[in-house]
């Protein structure tokens, strides 16, 4: 064992006398002298006096102290109560302090030292035994499976001091605190499974539902709540929700809304004991007014004492995985009671009051509560007001546990069962003349704690992420309803409301913090919600609001407000609010003035005034026209490329004069991009932003999204477009692609150059063409993956424009690139690289099309089958490597030429490439690898040299279709099914009369019910569905023999021939079943009109005609069922 002095480094006085007394304790050995109980007792004392947090810097000070431990627990026996009591409180105080988690050794070792304790030694002892239990366990829960049964288990040790009937109370709370410990999970390691899982559970909710016990202090019974919360919390955190009789996620949503408030002044509210999904919020009973125990003391006379100094710390305690760190601050300041929320923070103006519609000047005090604006001195200054804010501290913290607990649920708990909910924490309509409902709002607007309200606010962020489709419903721009309320108005006033509120906190709030939180809030909410089925006037008053915080002294606010931007131009565009605010004239130095609607005044300290320069843009007009640059693209470059006047902050004092901060200048970058796809403007601004920054700094994030496409090809490129991409690539983007130093620089440069338009790149040099595709060739090579996919990603880009797909050479040096970087280890490059070879096989198709046989002989046949072989092995991949793989499958399989089939090389890859296809329908991936594997497939019936009918891989093929045509969930995936069923061009490719007849009678099921389904949202994709499925049976009927005619009667003879007979005829005769009434993506539409419909029927009862001299006796029955049902459909299609 290494020596205690490789692990000690004294650093003062105090450091040399905790290092000595450490050493002293390692050499003590068992004795039975009388001064060794008195000797161990004064080290213990002189251990758990020190501060050791600054002794200990070397890695190997785990052992140490868990050697150190181990050593003293051999030195304490079970009878000596007392030293017991002090060896547990050293292991408690050093564990915590050097923040060390036990090895498994150390923890059997002490685990059972402390329940043989608990079992031996006098109850006085067990608090501390237990204290020092949780600090054992705590992050190595998976390795306690052992101990379990004895301390979970019947008759358990923590089982019976957590009883509710327990009458010790901080006895209750050790134990519930180590259980909470036991509960954190720990990465790549397995959670305890039942019965103990439900029994911490059931503990936890137990604690939570019972009432205070009488004669128990309320700090003490906050110390509980706050472990049974955190304990909850480590709960949800291990694994998804799992509902069940015994865990209802009614009763715990009404508990965590329950300490949500408790203890918030001027709110006390008896909550329901369980919340049940309701469109409209639950009846909250407000009983007559009670006495707070807060309020108890005597507080007339603090008010009157004004202290001039701060008042004093109060130190919480807590142990290892228990309250946050940093609370000492909120007391300080009162929680938050002596912050002036209708006030700015120093350094930042707060916006004039006339800026908001709905409010008056003059009147903005009236968002802070009086009770928050008192000063947080006076509170504080005397014994009763120091002891009346600990216990407002232990309040917060009770309503901070309950707030990070809820934020667990929303992320274990499956969206659409939590929409549900939602009235229960968001308000649907502002409370006038009656008590408002408690809703996540109330936290963000009253709570004197600025952890609570960025607490509530993070809640809230989590749950409006991905909530466009929920809240896709809303909608009031109808007339209002007299008779009843519908539910798309419900939840259009719920949007309402949420941004009248959040407007009010954005005004009130003086947190830095939580000020961010606000801003991230109204990003996720602008994200989702469906403006243009809204009345407008939500989104004018928000961007004049969130204009000054684009200059906030600190950094994360400005971050998140150019976040909050971005969400509005992209907030579900065309709206006219966007436009309007968008197309006024302005420069970078903000937003234009507009009237009386913008303050007046002098610039703020710190913003960029007149005469500073901007990069000058190409093209750009008078401010006001058409033609000048957007106001919000010159905001971006500005904060790019323009160093600050004076630093925002004190972390940005050093740096007065340089530019922003990095987070600020990247964000700024996506912004700019999201305008940039927008306007057309973009196609110089933002790839200049990239350029201008200063080498050596990496602005773009790898696959942030700025890069992507900017406009249609068919756009018309001025000459000042070519001439700034040609000034571009000679001079700082090629650098900054050869900068190996700043290798996010490369990464930022690479999604700049895929960014240029085909046209543009056309009309560039030739030698600036090689030198673009040489340096993205060469950093396909590149050991940084975010290179890497940023190359390969470009490349892919690349091989679709027409200028350099028909380059044989080119196409072959792109393809080996791909290859290699599809076995990449990085899961981020492959990909990349599936998405660039999807595009490439695309290209392949295209020239195999436009340029014909030539370009398919110039290919080597070792490259297709390299590509074919990769191709199929990354369908074995993750989804989103697979669903591009599959892509590229098709691709290929439509490509081969019977030359490529014939050669034994490909016999092989073949099945195996069709196998994989095969797989992927019939698998569990998602939804779109599953809709691209179907289409893939109807890509790969195209060929014409594919043996579709003798080829055994084709049979799984059709069968794997049937199913999904029919089974599948998924409408999409049907669709595509059916069209692939469709897709052969010759009955030979059918295979025998048994698999044709398959097809048509899995056809005609899937046909008849083409309703059914347990989600009513793919309903809308019905119609598009049914009219493939009616065009796949009139293909099939153009193609069948007469040994087909009798399966073909049998189905139409059956009690299905009303159905599918009114099928026909919709999407044959009024054009109720054709694409152009379809809602929903435009991907899955059919794409069969009317006319073509008729068209194939008329080929099909042609078809039939033919047959009637073919036709036998029982064929002639057939032939007749079948004619008579095609001609019944043609008579009630025609007008």
């Amino acid at each position: 064992m290494k020596s205690i002095q490789s692990a000690l480094i004294p650093s003062s006085d105090a450091d040399e006398q905790f290092r000595r007394l450490f050493s002293r304790l390692r050499a003590l050995r068992p004795s039975d002298r009388p001064s060794f109980k008195t000797e161990l007792n004064l080290l213990f004392d002189q251990l758990i006096s020190e501060n050791s947090s600054s002794s200990f810097t070397n890695e190997n000070i785990r052992q140490e102290v868990c050697a150190l431990l181990v050593h003293a627990s051999r030195l304490v026996p079970h009878s000596q109560e007392h030293l017991v009591i002090k060896l547990c409180q050293l292991i408690h105080q050093l564990l915590n302090q050097l923040q060390v988690i036990v090895d498994e050794q150390t923890l059997d070792t002490l685990v059972s030292y402390c329940t043989r304790a608990l079992r031996t030694c006098s109850l006085w002892t067990h608090a501390e035994i237990l204290l020092a239990l949780s600090s054992l366990v705590y992050g190595n829960g998976p390795r306690c499976q052992q101990y379990l049964p004895e301390l979970l288990g019947q008759n358990g040790i923590l089982l019976n001091y957590s009883d509710s009937c327990q009458t010790d109370i901080e006895l209750c709370r050790s134990a519930v605190h180590c259980m909470a410990n036991l509960c954190l999970g720990v990465p790549g390691h397995s959670y305890f499974e039942e019965p103990h899982k439900q029994i911490c559970y059931t503990i936890f909710m137990q604690t939570l539902q019972s009432p205070k016990p009488p004669g128990v202090e309320e700090i003490s019974f906050c110390t509980l709540l706050q472990s049974a919360l955190k304990g909850m919390q480590y709960f949800l955190n291990g694994e998804k929700w799992r509902a069940s009789p015994d865990q209802d996620l009614g009763c715990l949503l009404a508990v965590l809304k329950k300490f949500m408030f408790y203890g918030l002044p001027g709110i006390n509210v008896e909550m329901p004991r369980v919340l049940y999904p309701a469109p409209l919020p639950q009846y909250e009973t407000i009983p007559a007014a009670k006495t707070d125990p807060a309020q108890d003391m005597p507080s007339q006379q603090s008010k009157k004492r004004r202290s001039r100094g701060k008042g004093k710390k109060v130190r919480a305690e807590g142990g290892k995985g228990g309250q946050d760190e940093g609370d000492d601050e909120e007391l300080r300041s009162g929680g938050g009671v002596g912050e002036t929320r209708g006030e700015g923070p120093a350094g930042h103006p707060r916006l004039s009051a006339h800026l908001a519609p709905p409010l008056q000047p003059g009147v903005r005090t009236q968002f802070c509560p009086q009770w928050k604006k008192s000063s947080s001195d006076s509170d504080f200054s005397d014994p009763e007001g120091g002891m009346q804010s600990k216990l407002r501290l232990y309040h917060a913290r009770v309503r901070q546990g309950a707030l990070h607990c809820f934020l667990a649920v929303v992320k274990c708990v499956e969206k659409k069962v939590l929409y549900g909910y939602w009235s229960s924490f968001i308000p649907n309509a502002p409370g006038i003349g009656s008590p408002p409902s408690l809703t996540l709002l109330n936290i963000a607007l009253k709570d004197p704690s600025p952890k609570a309200r960025a607490g509530s606010l993070q809640v809230l962020s989590a749950l409006l992420e991905g909530s466009r489709q929920f809240l896709s419903v809303a909608e009031d721009t109808g007339a209002p309803r007299q008779a009843f309320t519908p539910f798309s108005a419900t939840l259009a006033a719920s949007i309402r409301e949420l941004h009248r509120c959040l407007l009010l906190a954005l005004l009130a709030e003086s947190s830095s913090q939580t000020l961010t939180q606000v801003i991230k809030c109204f990003a996720h909410l602008v994200s989702n919600a469906p403006y243009n089925r809204l009345k407008p006037g939500l989104l004018i008053p928000l961007w004049k609001q969130i204009r000054p915080y684009v200059r906030h002294r600190d950094v994360n606010v400005r971050v998140s407000s150019l976040t909050l931007l971005g969400a509005l131009v992209s907030a579900q565009a065309p709206l006219p609010e966007v436009r309007l605010f968008l197309q006024q004239p302005g420069s970078a130095h903000g937003p234009p003035a507009s009237g009386g609607s913008t303050p007046q005044g002098p610039h703020p300290p710190g913003w960029r005034h007149p005469g500073h320069g901007e990069p000058a843009v190409p093209g750009s007009g008078t401010e006001g026209t058409p033609e000048a640059p957007c106001w919000l693209l010159q905001l971006c470059v500005a904060l790019v490329t323009q160093p600050r006047e004076e630093p925002h902050s004190d972390s940005d004092a050093a740096s007065s004069g340089s530019l922003e901060p990095s987070p600020v200048r990247l964000e700024a970058l996506q912004v700019s991009g999201v305008r940039g796809r927008q306007a057309r403007r973009a196609l110089i601004m933002w790839p200049y932003v990239v350029c201008a920054s200063p080498p050596g700094e990496g602005l773009l994030p790898s696959g942030s999204g700025v890069s992507t496409g900017v406009g249609p090809a068919q756009r018309t490129l001025s000459q000042g477009v070519v001439q700034f991409w040609s000034e571009v690539l000679t001079g700082p983007l090629i650098g900054a692609l050869q900068n190996e130093q700043h290798l996010t620089l490369q990464t930022s440069a690479c999604d700049t150059l895929s960014s240029v338009l085909p046209q543009a790149f056309s009309q560039l040099p030739d030698k600036t063409q090689v030198l673009c595709i040489t340096v993205l060739l060469g950093l396909t090579y590149s050991e940084n993956s975010l290179v890497k996919a940023a190359a390969v990603r470009a490349l892919g880009v690349y091989i679709l424009f027409p200028c350099l797909r028909e380059d044989v050479m080119f196409v072959a040096d792109t393809a080996n690139a791909i290859l290699t970087a599809l076995d990449d280890r990085s899961p981020n490059v492959r990909a990349k690289a599936a998405w660039s070879l999807g595009n490439l096989t695309d290209t392949l198709i295209v020239n195999m099309e436009a340029v014909g046989l030539d370009f398919q002989e110039d290919i080597s046949d070792m490259l297709l089958l390299k590509m074919l072989l990769s191709a199929t092995q990354a369908s074995a991949d993750k989804d989103r490597v697979k669903s591009n793989a599959v892509r590229a499958l098709g691709n290929l399989l439509h490509f081969l030429q019977p030359a490529h089939l014939s050669k034994p090389a490909f016999a092989l890859p073949l099945q195996h490439a069709m196998r994989a296809l095969t797989d992927t329908v019939r698998g569990d991936a998602t939804m779109k690898v599953r809709w691209n594997a179907c289409y893939a497939l109807g890509n790969a019936f195209r060929n014409p040299g594919l043996p579709l009918g003798e080829y055994t891989p084709t049979m799984y093929a059709y069968s794997a279709l049937s199913s999904a045509v029919t089974s599948c969930r998924n409408f999409k995936v049907r669709i595509k099914s059916a069209a692939a069923l469709s897709v052969p061009a010759s009955r030979e490719r059918y295979g025998d009369t048994r698999q044709f007849a398959e097809v048509w009678s899995t056809l005609a099921r899937a046909l008849e019910h083409s309703g059914d389904t347990e989600d009513f949202l793919e309903y809308r994709y019905c119609t598009s569905l049914r009219s493939q499925l009616c065009h796949a049976l009139l293909h099939l009927m153009t193609l069948c023999l007469s040994r087909d005619l009798p399966a073909l009667a049998a189905s139409l003879g059956s009690q299905s021939a009303p159905a599918l007979r009114g099928f026909l005829v919709s999407y044959l005769g009024d054009g109720t079943l054709t694409p152009r009434h379809v809602v929903g993506d435009e991907d899955v539409a059919g794409q069969t009109e009317t006319g073509n419909g008729l068209e194939v029927l008329g080929r099909a009862l042609s078809r039939l005609k033919e047959l009637e001299a073919e036709a036998v006796a029982d064929g002639a029955s057939a032939l007749d069922t079948v004619r008579g049902f095609l001609e019944d459909v043609a008579k009630s299609s025609l007008p």
